[in-house]
């Protein structure tokens, strides 16, 4: 199999502010212990890496009291140059959605905000020509039609049946315009079998890849970032033809995220 590349466009927040201090995932725990400096170092480390592989990296300013503004990849989704905002389920995360609305309008992007939950790249994946949208847990089905008006291209609903995986980009990712890789059973029967339909050559994670979030993982078409830890995925993804990057983002994980959290493709 031959796989190319893309330079990418990412826009990413430093995770200044990181804490885990509320829980609004089954990967938070507000009595464990969190290292906000190691956490700010691993993101550098995801940083570069991305810079190495010869795509540009935008910033947004972290805000303060936003612990979980670092996951870029939640605040908003583009295509084409349209950009649909987002609304969040949960109350601590709503003030990141008009913080990433404005970065983008400043930019001279017009920004449609959504009337209904959706939690951006977490849930809208775009793959070729159609978006992989997920629900479930956080991205309500409702958005999935105002998803399709504003971005223009087909959405292809996916039901997420596993609360440790409540956001699409936690359970798939996105390899190439033909080709993901996902966990099975995070999908509902009907939505297995409708994988199974569109890409038959799908790289399959296993549990333990799955448990330390390495199907949040970031592909340019050639190249896939994920996490270290993720090994039988790692050797999965080298036998299906693609280069791999092993990243630590382990303190992140924490509060449920990891190199695709942090991670919002722009693209204009």
């Amino acid at each position: 199999m031959k796989v190319t590349a893309s330079p990418r466009r990412y826009l990413m927040c430093r995770p200044t502010y990181f804490a885990v201090t509320y829980r609004i995932n089954p990967w938070m725990d507000p009595t464990a212990p969190y290292d906000s400096a190691l956490a700010v170092r691993q993101w550098e480390s995801l940083r570069q890496t991305y810079l190495d592989l010869g795509h540009t990296v935008d910033e947004i300013d972290p805000l303060p009291g936003l612990p979980d503004m670092v996951f870029a990849a939640n605040g908003a989704t583009t295509v084409d140059g349209r950009v649909l905002g987002v609304q969040f389920r949960d109350a601590e995360r709503a003030d990141e959605a008009p913080a990433y609305a404005s970065w983008f309008r400043e930019r001279g992007f017009v920004v449609t905000m959504p009337k209904h939950t959706n939690e951006g790249e977490g849930d809208i994946l775009l793959a070729g020509d159609v978006l992989l949208a997920g629900t479930g847990f956080r991205t309500s089905h409702a958005s999935h039609a105002e998803t399709q008006e504003v971005l223009r291209r087909p959405v292809i609903t996916l039901q997420l049946v596993d609360p440790n995986y409540y956001h699409l980009d936690t359970a798939l990712c996105v390899l190439d315009e033909t080709n993901v890789a996902y966990l099975p059973s995070a999908f509902s029967p009907g939505s297995q079998a409708v994988l199974q339909q569109l890409f038959p050559h799908a790289v399959i994670a296993d549990a333990q890849d799955a448990a330390v979030l390495g199907l949040n993982a970031v592909s340019d078409g050639r190249t896939v970032v994920l996490p270290v830890q993720a090994t039988h995925l790692d050797a999965e993804l080298r036998k299906a033809g693609y280069e791999t990057v092993g990243v630590d983002v382990s303190e992140l994980r924490k509060a449920g995220g990891g190199p695709k959290c942090c991670t919002l493709e722009v693209r204009s």
